[in-house]
């Protein structure tokens, strides 16, 4: 396990709730402790974004509520539980940041994904239920199986949304009913990872906490690509 100064330090995106708080499920801050990272939760606000950029090594978006599609200039769909706009408005900025630095990488989770792939030109399904007759496999915390690069096994799935095109990114799994699960950028150096599930609460090794180790380790090298230069 790395010393404490040589450990390097993932951001984790917050969620802004209803009475103002940041909040962030603490299982995420557990994986990458555990994976050999420093865990610190960035509060969402853009005008920071080139610091935190310099302060941390690597980046988790993690799960939330719907993006507001009408960023897009595409309707809301009125089922939809829209993201807070300040929260919008910090992860587009830094996923544009992560764009100018390819050697950083980044994880996204459920709603992180979806942010991934509109970022890069993707489309969005915005409630299942009225295009999937298995949505409801997706939802309520259930466990369904994916298949694809990452291995095959059972995942922790919470969501109503899903892409429906990855845009400039490349699908890499897929559930049995053609869920786009998993999506990443193939040009970059380091991990630019979206996953539908949640692999903080995933059980099955390869498809929960390995994430977050290769997370760790390609933080790691970035950093120390960085200090050479």
């Amino acid at each position: 396990m790395p010393s404490a100064q040589d450990r390097p330090v993932i951001g984790v995106t917050a969620d802004i709730a209803a009475d103002g708080r940041l909040q962030v499920g603490s299982a995420y801050a557990q994986m990458i402790e555990r994976a050999g990272g420093t865990p610190i939760v960035l509060p969402p606000i853009p005008a920071r974004i080139e610091e935190f950029m310099r302060l941390c090594d690597g980046f988790v978006l993690t799960g939330g509520d719907d993006p507001d599609m009408t960023y897009w200039n595409v309707p809301m769909h009125p089922k939809a539980t829209p993201l807070h706009p300040q929260r919008q408005a910090f992860e587009l900025a830094l996923l544009a940041a992560l764009d100018r630095a390819a050697r950083t990488p980044a994880l996204g989770v459920c709603l992180g994904m979806q942010l991934m792939g509109l970022h890069r030109g993707g489309s969005l399904d915005q409630h299942l239920p009225d295009s999937l007759v298995t949505a409801s496999l997706h939802w309520d915390r259930r466990s369904h199986e994916v298949e694809g690069e990452l291995g095959h096994g059972l995942v922790h799935s919470h969501h109503r949304q899903a892409l429906t095109h990855a845009g400039s990114l490349t699908v890499i799994a897929r559930a049995p009913d053609g869920v786009i699960e998993a999506v990443r950028d193939t040009a970059r150096p380091g991990m630019y990872l979206g996953v539908q599930w949640h692999p903080e609460r995933t059980d099955d090794g390869r498809l929960g906490f390995a994430l977050f180790e290769r997370l760790v380790h390609d933080a790691s090298a970035a950093r120390t690509a960085a200090g050479a230069r």
